[in-house]
């Protein structure tokens, strides 16, 4: 019998033999066969996994299966699949029984935060390539067992996030790539300050917060509340807590600062070069924060051993005069790439152009080669954001931090959220 190119990949990751396949042995000059075509399943159909972004399907990859919690959620999105694509997809309400169907190649993981690491983890062990939403964890500890699992089964990751290789840049009319041959050169001295504002089409969305004191209410026969809260703390349902706003409670997320952050910090880490390094401080400014419902703040600062910021300002935070991008000894940017270096962009357009960055991510399934923003990258950048969590949560104005073993230095309450306790019988 002859084996599909799909079960050659499932074979080889389970077996972890290759993390490269011949182009030739997948089929050349971008044929590819009905029988070879790429699978996808969604977990979460709710917001993110329904949107005109992810929810596709095509000759490249075909959306098979869907799951979902709600049931009203999953019955409109398999009509939608019927409707728009002429799928008919899997339904399944546990995840587990989408990650081991056996039709699905990649796991689309759309699901709140509190579920990623979880269903990453799980996924690669069952041998499948991963398409995660952004936060990648809501931990950091969540994040080290991301890493090990994809690494250990040699899956493909990839992280939703796209600005480190597409897309105009914080409104600097530009993408980053011009920044990162200007940061690169060296032009602008050493070391930098990257600050994020409202100068620069910052919105951290701070209407994603929570509210104290919910009301218990009767959960909704569509819902299958426990299993939406799985591994967190069990507390009354409210309509508040779960779905769109799920964002403002620190069980499940961390308000706009953890669900846009990496949007914001993971290009921040590519144009400075420190996709392999971790901040050493975080600081931040910001109100006392409820024990359950995540508040605003007003400026986190992130200080990397060689001096090295990343200045995030918030609600209520105005800096004085005009506020450059990124800004170092010799030079500054600011919005719509104005700098203080004279005849800058031809000076730029002389340089040698970046790395070239992998960035279709199912020619990287094909090829079992990382994608731009994978497993190890993604969990940096998303640490980042979780240092700054911590802070918050725990009302530290400063927290120190050291890179090689990913903790906080001298504050056990802080390094107790690394590793946070899972209600049983979830564990990752």
């Amino acid at each position: 019998m002859k084996s599909s190119r799909r079960t050659f990949l499932k074979t080889l990751g389970a077996a972890g033999l290759f993390t490269i396949i011949p182009r030739h042995v997948l089929g050349g000059n971008g044929y590819i066969p009905p029988s070879d075509q790429l699978t996808r399943g969604i977990i979460g159909t709710g917001g993110i996994g329904r949107s005109s972004y992810h929810f596709n399907s095509d000759k490249t990859c075909r959306l098979v299966a869907l799951c979902d919690v709600d049931s009203n959620h999953l019955a409109s999105a398999a009509n939608l699949a019927k409707d728009r694509f002429g799928e008919t997809v899997a339904q399944y309400h546990d995840f587990h029984d989408l990650i081991n169907d056996t039709n699905v190649d990649i796991v689309h993981i759309a699901t709140p935060p509190h579920w990623h690491g979880i269903m990453a983890v799980e996924a690669a062990k069952a041998g499948k390539d991963i398409w995660c939403e952004k936060p990648m964890t809501r931990t950091i500890g969540e994040g080290q067992r991301v890493v090990e699992a994809v690494q250990r089964y040699n899956r493909i990751f990839r992280l939703n996030t796209w600005f480190r290789f597409k897309d105009t840049f914080y409104g600097l009319g530009t993408d980053v790539q011009p920044l990162k041959k200007l940061v690169d050169s060296g032009m602008l001295g050493w070391p930098l300050k990257v600050t994020v504002s409202g100068a620069t089409g910052f919105a951290w969305k701070f209407f994603w917060t929570g509210r104290e004191n919910l009301v218990p209410q009767n959960v909704p026969a569509e819902l299958d509340y426990d299993m939406w809260l799985g591994p967190a703390p069990y507390k009354p349902y409210n309509p508040h807590r779960v779905h769109q706003t799920f964002r403002g409670y620190w069980d499940y997320d961390g308000g706009g600062l953890a669900d846009m952050g990496q949007h914001y910090l993971d290009p921040i880490q590519y144009l400075l070069g420190k996709d392999n390094d971790l901040p050493i401080k975080v600081e931040v400014d910001a109100p006392q924060q409820h024990p359950d419902a995540v508040g605003t703040w007003r400026k986190i600062t992130y200080t990397y051993d060689d001096g090295c910021q990343i200045v995030l300002e918030g609600e209520g935070y105005e800096s004085e005069g005009k506020v450059p991008y990124i800004e170092g000894p010799n030079g500054k940017v600011y919005k719509g790439f104005e700098c203080t270096i004279p005849d800058v962009m031809n000076k730029i357009a002389e340089l040698p152009d970046p790395e070239p960055q992998r960035t279709d991510f199912l020619q990287c399934v094909r090829d079992r080669q990382k994608f731009a923003l994978n497993e190890q990258n993604g969990h940096h950048s998303c640490t980042i954001v979780n240092m700054g969590t911590t802070a918050l949560r725990l009302g530290r104005s400063e927290l120190a931090f050291d890179p090689k073993t990913q903790t906080f230095i001298n504050d056990d309450a802080a390094n107790a959220l690394i590793n946070q306790p899972m209600r049983g019988p979830w564990k990752i």
